[in-house]
């Protein structure tokens, strides 16, 4: 009887044991989206002086790549909420399959629609998330999500996160500092692996390898001013970089280890899901403004019934109509991202 518990206890520490890297991914999702919670209420976009003052003037194509991306975002995010609104753990677990990508990419039409109107039509996910860096930094978004991470390994520096640099938990602990840290670590590890990336792929260009100034030989061994070099060409990492590492541990099956693990997949659905929520109401109310009241609402009122009828029609009427008032000019003018 002792050697079956001994036996029992072992395997359920084993488990634990595997199911560590999985549950330090929910902790940071369960700290972006407390993060906000936290300070959402204090923090409207209709306080930010680039939203007030938001204007721009919008060709034809613009407008149009601007309300396919928002259907595409819509169309993905529709796919979320039904995931999360099954009780199933076993069909949520499985689920993680697709809607990793999915959370992600709900994020990147959205955020396409937002600069269709914002500063052009963008054409590649890495143009968006070098645009989104500087529009994170540059005040276009609510304190919550203005969070971003500089610098080269080992020499980080952090916006928007006085306790970013504290030592997060294992557990998962819901209070705004445990928040806080939670997301600086995530910006931490997430920036260490973009820069490290980088570097692999310039060294293995002759054409782009930083070299050795007395021998010409391609570095092997970088200094704190070679990673420099590397952090200077990532721009800003942002919570779009973050969402980007549930691309990329789909693509590259690492999601096994999170199918596997025993973690609590109902909770991850739902950070995913609220997080998104919030930062696809932002796009969509730059969108809204851009357009004006009257031609966003026809819009929405061309849609599917099943969008029109549902979450985006509820979502316009009680958080971006509301925003669409008129408000007078500010000191500081739209400007155009180039």
């Amino acid at each position: 009887m002792e050697e079956a518990n001994e036996k029992v206890k072992w395997e359920e520490q084993e488990q634990w044991r595997r199911s560590i890297p999985a549950q330090v991914f929910l902790n940071h999702f369960f700290g972006i989206q407390r993060h906000i919670l936290h300070l959402r209420d204090n923090y409207s976009l209709a306080e930010l002086p680039l939203f007030q003052s938001f204007a721009p003037t919008l060709t034809q194509e613009r407008i149009e790549h601007a309300e396919k991306m928002l259907i595409q975002c819509w169309n993905t995010e529709y796919a979320l909420r039904a995931t999360a609104a099954n009780g199933d753990e076993s069909y949520l677990r499985n689920a993680l399959h697709w809607t990793f990508p999915q959370a992600y990419y709900c994020l990147l039409f959205g955020a396409k629609a937002f600069l269709a109107v914002q500063g052009g039509i963008a054409t590649s996910e890495n143009i968006v998330r070098l645009r989104l860096g500087r529009l994170v930094t540059e005040g276009w978004y609510t304190h919550p999500v203005s969070f971003a991470a500089f610098g080269a390994p080992g020499h980080f520096s952090l916006r928007a996160l006085p306790e970013g640099f504290r030592t997060p938990n294992l557990q998962l602990v819901d209070s705004p500092k445990e928040s806080q840290a939670q997301v600086g670590q995530f910006l931490r590890t997430t920036r260490t692996m973009q820069a490290q990336a980088l570097r692999r792929r310039q060294q293995a260009d002759p054409e782009t390898a930083q070299r050795n100034t007395s021998t010409g030989e391609i570095l092997k061994k970088f200094s704190k001013k070679h990673w420099e070099a590397v952090a200077y060409k990532l721009g800003p990492t942002t919570f779009f970089d973050l969402f980007s590492r549930l691309k990329i541990s789909a693509t590259h099956r690492e999601i096994e280890r999170f199918v596997e693990a025993d973690i609590d997949f109902r909770l991850f659905h739902h950070c995913l899901l609220e997080t998104v929520q919030y930062i696809n109401t932002i796009h969509e109310a730059y969108v809204a403004r851009a357009l004006g009241k009257q031609q966003y609402e026809q819009f929405i009122e061309k849609l599917p019934g099943y969008l029109r009828k549902g979450f985006v029609q509820k979502r316009y009427e009680e958080a971006i109509k509301p925003l669409l008032v008129e408000v007078k000019p500010m000191e500081m003018p739209y400007r155009m991202a180039s």
